[in-house]
């Protein structure tokens, strides 16, 4: 898949989440849920770091 595309829109996919009626799910897929769901947070917080440390050396740069 074309990762391009794929930053075109942003995803709406957590605003549907949201809505689901978590009573109609099973208790495997509440777990397979929460371990996406935590999957995703992990990825967030390693672009998070990744900028925050980009913006460190590019804050390094312009004060030398």
């Amino acid at each position: 898949m074309d990762e391009e595309a794929l930053n075109d829109k942003p995803d709406l996919a957590l605003g549907f989440l949201v809505k689901q009626d978590l009573y109609t799910l099973s208790v495997d897929d509440l777990n397979e849920r929460i371990a996406s769901l935590k999957a995703e947070i992990a990825r967030c917080e390693a672009a998070i770091n990744d900028r925050g440390s980009s913006l460190s050396e590019a804050e390094k740069l312009f004060k030398s």
